[in-house]
């Protein structure tokens, strides 16, 4: 993997949606397994809440390190790869970017905000502050999946906590969970219950949003496409559903889901995709 030279965000929308990140995940953790759990089992099932705190903690290490891959690796045109250009290839999918000043090659485009051109680009993450684009595609829907998990998991098991804990009372329980941010931090209630009602409003948010995303993302790896070819109808890619998972996971893609950390090496380059291509008539 090729690291990227400048990781820090280049926006405040990226700085910011980071940040979010980067504070609500270790936060939703920290109620889930600290909190939630003891108050669930305590010391009555041990053997349930060593189970729950391995596989939280294995949700977490998931989150923490595709989320780290997705950020650290180049997958743009740069970052020392050597592109191939010819006659040939020129007319075939390939582009002159007038930023870069180069020759981009097929199913490559210009980031604004990346300054750069990615490979495969899908599109502009302002969650990891980078593009999504061949390279790091695997990371980043493995950081949204492993996200989904927790979200709802958190979720799941704080239904449990807080609706034992905290007794529902109409319309002040309803107000506190349209507006618990307001609530809590304007002083209308800063009891730490109040706080446990905002991390749990914040997972059941946060479960239908990163779900969507799921659907859709692993929607475009199942077709073979990218955001930009799926606008455009543009299925030449598309070479089989399996086929279309290595184009992502890589060869050991079955496995490779488990951990960020397992090798599997993607079949192609990234740049030359003229053997790929199945046009339709």
């Amino acid at each position: 993997m090729i690291i990227r030279k400048k990781v820090w965000p280049r926006t405040i929308s990226d700085l910011l949606s980071m940040t979010f990140v980067l504070i609500i995940a270790p936060l939703l953790y920290w109620f889930g397994l600290w909190i939630v759990l003891p108050g669930l089992y305590g010391n009555e099932n041990p053997v349930a809440y060593t189970f729950h705190f391995i596989l939280g903690s294995f949700i977490m290490l998931n989150i923490i390190g595709n989320f780290t891959y997705t950020v650290l690796c180049d997958t743009s045109i740069g970052g020392g790869r050597i592109v191939p250009i010819s006659t040939a290839s020129v007319t075939d999918g390939w582009r002159l970017c007038a930023t870069c000043e180069c020759l981009s090659p097929p199913r490559s485009w210009h980031c604004n905000i990346c300054d750069t051109c990615i490979l495969k680009r899908d599109h502009h993450c302002v969650f990891t502050g980078c593009c999504v684009g061949y390279y790091n595609h695997r990371y980043f829907v493995m950081f949204l999946w492993y996200l989904f998990l927790g979200a709802a998991y958190a979720f799941c098991y704080g239904s449990l906590f807080i609706w034992s804990r905290i007794p529902f009372e109409f319309p002040m329980s309803i107000i506190k969970m349209v507006f618990p941010v307001a609530i809590f931090f304007f002083g209308f209630d800063s009891s730490i219950d109040q706080f446990y009602l905002l991390l749990y409003v914040v997972s059941a948010v946060g479960t239908l949003y990163t779900g969507v995303l799921c659907v859709y993302h692993f929607n475009l790896i199942f077709k073979g496409v990218v955001g930009n070819e799926s606008n455009k109808k543009d299925f030449t890619y598309d070479v089989g559903w399996k086929d279309n998972i290595k184009e992502v996971f890589g060869e050991q893609w079955y496995v490779a889901w488990l951990l960020p950390y397992v090798k599997s090496q993607l079949p192609h380059d990234g740049i030359s995709w003229d053997h790929l291509c199945s046009k339709k008539d």
